[in-house]
């Protein structure tokens, strides 16, 4: 079902990134930026500041562009597992390929879509950390008006390569996590689910949410740096490199810092996978 692997998974990234936008937002804000005292502060100023639009700023270009790659990410990882097992969608809970086929197909899907999303994930994040209150009269106007006008900043003034600014970053950290996220994700179905039966509706939202949670836990040290780059450059060039930026990271804040945003990743990632696995899955049940 290769037409219908990428159709499904654009739409469930859709939903996944609808419920989870406010929270990316607070995670971003956290970690490239230091004047917050924490998760409740973050989200407190943000709404006194910006209003409930806040949590919501530079959504309405990840809603078509990350939900497209999310497409990429579940379509590569389908067809990928297809290759190495021979095993077709509906005979894969019947014939469950081993974790060894499951993890190279998840990794190479995050290969492939690290690729795609890095430019749209620049954006999103440039957008994100405008902390411009609500316009008023009189009221700064902030930097970028928009996805488009942020696009045509960044080539601008950066160039073409401003544009994969922390995609390196994002291909490694995604490449072994996506790995691990549909093992966890396979894993949990298998141990919860009588053999040779398709897992029930509680059981996907568990495993789905599991997987997330899994996969934000060995991924947010390099997302901190992923975020520190991408924000490079906006004034002033501060990292060298990935390395340099670990390095400055870690002697002006200290280890716990690779760790910033972890807690709003963990609460954002077991909702916002819950349902991306559930309606992955059912749209591929309702097509089949």
């Amino acid at each position: 079902m290769p037409a219908e692997e990428f159709v499904a998974g654009w739409v469930s990234g859709a939903l996944g990134l609808v419920l989870g936008h406010p929270f990316d937002t607070i995670k971003v804000r956290l970690q490239s930026q230091n004047k917050y005292r924490g998760i409740l502060d973050c989200a407190s100023q943000i709404y006194r500041h910006e209003s409930v639009l806040g949590f919501f700023k530079g959504m309405s270009f990840p809603i078509a562009s990350i939900a497209l790659v999310n497409s990429v990410l579940f379509g590569v990882y389908s067809n990928v597992l297809l290759v190495l097992t021979t095993t077709p969608y509906q005979e894969r809970w019947a014939h469950p390929a081993t974790y060894t086929d499951v993890f190279l197909a998840g990794c190479m899907g995050g290969f492939v879509q690290s690729y795609c999303l890095g430019p749209f994930d620049l954006i999103k994040v440039r957008l994100q950390n405008q902390t411009e209150p609500r316009l008023k009269p009189g009221s700064p106007r902030p930097q970028y008006r928009g996805p488009l006008h942020c696009m045509a900043s960044i080539l601008q003034k950066e160039g073409v390569l401003g544009l994969l600014r922390g995609s390196g970053t994002l291909m490694l950290r995604d490449t072994p996590t996506l790995g691990i996220y549909f093992v966890t994700y396979e894993w949990f179905c298998r141990y919860s689910t009588p053999k040779g039966q398709e897992p029930s509706s509680a059981t996907v939202l568990v495993a789905g949410g599991l997987a997330g949670i899994t996969s934000w836990v060995t991924a947010t040290p390099l997302d901190v740096i992923k975020c520190r780059m991408q924000m490079d450059g906006l004034k002033e060039r501060l990292y060298r490199g990935v390395v340099h930026c670990m390095a400055s990271s870690l002697r002006q804040e200290g280890p716990g810092v690779f760790f910033r945003g972890l807690t709003i990743n963990s609460a954002r990632a077991f909702p916002v996978n819950a349902v991306t696995f559930l309606s992955y899955e059912y749209l591929l049940r309702w097509w089949g």
